[in-house]
């Protein structure tokens, strides 16, 4: 199968829309069951952090099993990390590349904001995200592997899914 742009940025749009509608259920769908989800910190030095199994990270997950649990929190409310009421988020996405690409793989990267708005007040998070998508058994995209970095990391509050 070949990695058509429109069709990867469809894809990733669609991700987005699903957090705004928060349809978790068809957001969880986009990620491949091994999906490795993980965005790293900022260390005292102001690098990232290299290794999410031996440094702060600001979400890890090592499987759709971890997101998929994540979601159930949400849903659920068994969280203390839990949002009430639920925020309104708006994801913009932008300057979506394909850096490379084979017949069963493909790397992008792109670049983000979201908007969230909660007890009256809306909060910005920007950065950028890499994701590696493959074909899925119903040949559709799957997402593999995604790193998000937040740009803007001094914030008051938890991040969850949504926010990003």
């Amino acid at each position: 199968m070949t990695f058509y742009y429109e069709k990867v940025c469809g894809f990733l749009y669609s991700e987005a829309r699903c957090l705004d509608d928060k349809d978790f259920e068809f957001w969880i769908r986009h990620y491949d069951k091994s999906v490795e989800f993980w965005m790293p910190s900022w260390d005292d030095d102001g690098n990232l952090t290299s290794n999410p199994r031996t440094e702060i990270s600001l979400m890890y997950y090592d499987s759709r099993d971890g997101l998929e649990d994540r979601v159930f929190r949400i849903q659920t409310d068994r969280s203390g990390a839990s949002s009430e009421p639920d925020p309104r988020t708006l994801h913009s996405i932008s300057n979506i590349e394909i850096t490379d690409a084979s017949k069963e793989s493909c790397s992008v990267r792109y670049n983000w904001v979201t908007k969230s708005f909660r007890y009256n007040k809306v909060d910005t998070y920007f950065g950028v995200t890499f994701v590696e998508l493959i074909v899925n058994s119903d040949e559709n995209y799957a997402i593999s592997r995604k790193k998000v970095i937040l740009k803007n990391d001094y914030i008051d509050h938890v991040l969850d899914i949504y926010h990003v």
